[in-house]
């Protein structure tokens, strides 16, 4: 029997396929825009001017200097170029950082945006933005950051490294994991998350295989906006938590740590979400959902410990501390030293490990 719950649909248009990147003009006429600011990390500005010279006298320049964590200072250069440029729309070419970048303007200017994904962050299909301020990582929830427009090419994300394929991959199969068990989770949620978490399940080996698959781009592209969804319509627990406190602090890589962390913060959460574990399993096809996700990581030469990315060994006990200080909703009370102990083999790189509660 479904019991009562409340389900919050977006208002975001996507369009999604293969050569989807030329509809870029037709979609910034839809919106009503004049003039364009195309962003793009330094990595993409190439891409982005490529892009640019398609739109015609919509395309006003390109900032190229969006990087991870949103740092603020970023968001006042970009801003800067807005003007300087007379844009009343950007389009977001890029992964996560730029996605970023181009909420934080939103946010600051009510424009409209265009995002254009090329890894699988699910950053487009939330009304999230984390900002980055003197070291320290605030995430805001306001339906004004997210896009009017998202346009998934698949063609967009055949040349993405398979290093990055898979941490961007598990990173978002980590929204849906946490969507999952959310206090205000759905069974609408629930389906998407589950499908979305068996489409990148199966997409990734597929792809560490054969980079040019398209058939397995196009699955995990598809499961990434599924995820991607799921973490914009429910909160997030722990695991969020956690990453955004060590992203924020340490200038951590962001899908990396969301890579390493999951199975850890889920095998802390396992014992109060039975369920939840049952269908991430049978999504991912193990027996055990945070050793088979610890397994599809290893088995993909992802990195494991998070010294391996950058994080200090003397700051264990500090992101403990930061992990229980205005935490979220988790379906596990926090224990600070059994996240302590939990952060501490995320570091190691060891196996995750269950625990019970104390109380």
């Amino acid at each position: 029997m479904i019991g009562s719950f409340t389900f919050e649909n977006l208002p975001c248009r996507v369009v999604f396929g293969a050569g989807t990147l030329g509809t870029a003009k037709a979609e910034l006429e839809r919106l009503g825009a004049r003039r364009a600011l195309v962003l793009t990390t330094p990595q993409q500005e190439a891409q982005g001017v490529r892009l640019g010279t398609t739109l015609g006298p919509l395309y006003a320049g390109i900032f190229a200097g969006a990087t991870m964590h949103t740092p603020v200072e970023v968001t006042e250069q970009a801003l800067a170029t807005m003007r300087a440029c007379d844009a009343d729309c950007v389009i977001s070419l890029g992964g996560g950082s730029t996605t970023g970048l181009g909420k934080a303007l939103a946010l600051r200017t009510g424009v409209n945006q265009l995002c254009i994904p090329t890894t699988y962050a699910g950053s487009e299909m939330t009304p999230i933005l984390g900002e980055t301020r003197d070291a320290a990582k605030t995430t805001i929830r306001d339906v004004a950051v997210l896009p009017e427009t998202v346009i998934y090419d698949v063609d967009l994300t055949l040349t993405l490294p398979v290093g990055l394929t898979v941490t961007s991959g598990i990173n978002a199969i980590a929204h849906a994991v946490e969507a999952l068990y959310a206090r205000d989770t759905n069974p609408v949620t629930t389906l998407m998350a589950e499908e979305g978490i068996r489409a990148l399940a199966r997409a990734l080996p597929a792809i560490a295989a054969r980079p040019d698959d398209r058939a397995a781009r196009g699955d995990a592209l598809y499961g990434a906006w599924l995820c991607g969804v799921c973490l914009g319509t429910v909160g997030m627990a722990l695991h969020h938590k956690l990453c955004h406190t060590l992203g924020g602090t340490f200038d951590l890589p962001h899908a990396e740590t969301h890579t390493i962390v999951l199975p850890h913060a889920l095998a802390y959460n396992a014992p109060a979400v039975p369920e939840a574990m049952e269908r991430i399993s049978r999504a991912i096809g193990a027996a055990d959902a945070a050793q088979g996700l610890y397994d599809l990581a290893r088995h993909l030469n992802a990195k494991l410990a998070l010294r391996d990315i950058g994080m200090p060994e003397s700051g264990i006990d500090k992101a403990a501390d930061l992990a229980v200080t205005n935490a979220y909703w988790n379906p596990r009370p926090l224990e600070r030293n059994a996240i302590r102990d939990l952060i501490a083999r995320a570091w190691s790189g060891e196996p995750p490990v269950a625990t019970k509660a104390t109380a």
